[in-house]
C-alpha cells in the first residue's frame, strides 16, 4: 500500500451480541473474557470486512456464510433494526484519518429475504468520497446489493482501504483438518487449516523456503529433539510438511504431519500466520496446546512481527500465563463484560484500581482474569443432579 493504514477505531451496532460498542485500536489489542462474551465475534467483525472484498465473496455471500442478518443482528435489538459496522483507518502515525460505515438489514419484500444496504459512506478527514444510497441506488435498487467496497470500478477513490482489510489475515488451525487426507475438497483460504499445506505450497519457492527456515529455528527452540522442517510431497503428488526428530536413531527420524502433536501444528500454524508479511493478524486464543514455556514467551515473539510496517495484532486469550507479560498495557487489553442487553466492552485501564493494583506488583492477569470470570464458576468443583 503507498500509505500504511491502520485501524485506530471499531462502532458496532446490533452486531451480534453487542447492542453497541465503540472501541479504540491500537496496535495491539488482547481480548479477555468469559466464554461467550463476544471476543470471537468482535474479531469476525474484521474478518466480515476481509470478506467483502475478498475473490468470490462479496457483501452478499458475507453476510450469507453467517446465517444471514437474522443471525448477525444482536439479539437484544428491538423489532426491525439495522446492523452497523463502521471503522476509523489512519495514514501512518499523524495522518489523515478515513471512515468507513456500512449500515445493512434484511429486505422482507424480496423472496427469499435477502440483505440490503441502507448506508454505504466513506470519508477521508472532512471529504465525503461515498454516500450511498445516491440517485443511481434510487433509480435502480438492486444496486444495493453490493457494497463499491467490493467493486473495483466503483472504489477507485478509496482502494487503498479495500487493500487495507483484503491484507486482514486469520488462521485458527484445527490440527484434525490439516491432517485429514480429503482436506483441500472445496476449500480455498479455510481459515480453519482444511488448506493449510496447500497454501504452504503454493507460496512462490523462494518466500516458502525463507518463512519454513524462520518456522524451523523457532521450533527448534520449542519441541524438544526437533531438527528440521520442509515441505514433500507424496506419490499423488499433494503436499505435506516433513520433520526431522533426534530419537535413538543416529541420523534421527522423519515424520509428516499426520504424526505431530496438536501442538506442534498450531505452533507452525501461528509462526506460518506471523511471518505472512503486512496487514492485521486476527488470532483465537493462541496458547491452545502450547507448554506454558512457549505460551509466555507469545507476546514477545508477537510484537516483534508487529514492528514490521503495517501490522496490528488483535488476539483473544484466556491463559494467565500470556497475560503475566510486563509489555501488555492496560489500554491494549479489552475486557468483554456480558450484559442484560448485550456484551460491554471496556479497556482495563478504564476499571480505578487496575494502575494501583499493576503499580502494587500485580499483572494484568490479575485485573483481566478476575473481572471476567463467570461468577458461578466456582462451583463447577460438583456436578450438580439431572
Amino acid at each position: 500500500m503507498a500509505n500504511e493504514l491502520m485501524f485506530r477505531r471499531l462502532r458496532l451496532e446490533n452486531w451480534k451480541n453487542f447492542r453497541e460498542v465503540d472501541v479504540a485500536i491500537g496496535d495491539r489489542l488482547f481480548l479477555v473474557g468469559a466464554n461467550s462474551a463476544g471476543k470471537s465475534n468482535f474479531l469476525d467483525a474484521f474478518r466480515f470486512l476481509k470478506d467483502l472484498v475478498s475473490k468470490g465473496y462479496g457483501f452478499e455471500e458475507a453476510v450469507e456464510r453467517r446465517g444471514g442478518v437474522g443471525a448477525i443482528r444482536c439479539l437484544s435489538a428491538r423489532r426491525q433494526t439495522d446492523v452497523e459496522l463502521a471503522v476509523e483507518v489512519q495514514e501512518g502515525s499523524n495522518g489523515a484519518l478515513w471512515r468507513y460505515e456500512l449500515v445493512f438489514r434484511i429486505d422482507r419484500r424480496h423472496r427469499p429475504a435477502r440483505p440490503l444496504i441502507r448506508k454505504e459512506r466513506v470519508r477521508r478527514g472532512c471529504e465525503t468520497i461515498l454516500d450511498r444510497p445516491d440517485k443511481n441506488d434510487c433509480n435502480d435498487p438492486e444496486r444495493l446489493t453490493q457494497t463499491h467496497m467490493e467493486q473495483v470500478n466503483a472504489n477507485e477513490s478509496f482502494r487503498e482501504l479495500a487493500e487495507l482489510f483484503r491484507s486482514i489475515h486469520y488462521l485458527h488451525i484445527v490440527p484434525q483438518l490439516v491432517r485429514d487426507s480429503n482436506r483441500s475438497a472445496g476449500y480455498f483460504g479455510d481459515p480453519y487449516g482444511g488448506d493449510f499445506l496447500e497454501e504452504i505450497d503454493r507460496t512462490p519457492e523462494g518466500r516458502r523456503a525463507r518463512r519454513l527456515k524462520r518456522i524451523e529455528r523457532a521450533l527448534r527452540l520449542a519441541v524438544p529433539q526437533f531438527t528440521g522442517l520442509e515441505l514433500t510431497r507424496d506419490k499423488f503428488g499433494a503436499p505435506h510438511l516433513r520433520a526431522k526428530f533426534r530419537h535413538w536413531r543416529p541420523q534421527g527420524a522423519w515424520q509428516t504431519e499426520e504424526r505431530f502433536s496438536d501442538g506442534t501444528l498450531r505452533l507452525i500454524g501461528l509462526l506460518w500466520a506471523a511471518t505472512r508479511g503486512r496487514g492485521p493478524l486476527l488470532l483465537e486464543e493462541p496458547e491452545i496446546s502450547l507448554h506454558p514455556a512457549v505460551v509466555r514467551m507469545l507476546p514477545q515473539m508477537l510484537e516483534r512481527v508487529r514492528r514490521q510496517p503495517a501490522n496490528q495484532i488483535f488476539l483473544s486469550t484466556h491463559s494467565p500465563d500470556l497475560l503475566r507479560d510486563e509489555g501488555i498495557g492496560l489500554d491494549e487489553t479489552l475486557l468483554f463484560l456480558p450484559g442484560a442487553e448485550g456484551a460491554e466492552i471496556a479497556p482495563a485501564g478504564s476499571f480505578d484500581d487496575a494502575r494501583a493494583l499493576l503499580e502494587g506488583g500485580g499483572s494484568i492477569d490479575d485485573i483481566a482474569l478476575a473481572r471476567t470470570q463467570p461468577p458461578e464458576s466456582v462451583h463447577l468443583s460438583w456436578l450438580p443432579d439431572a
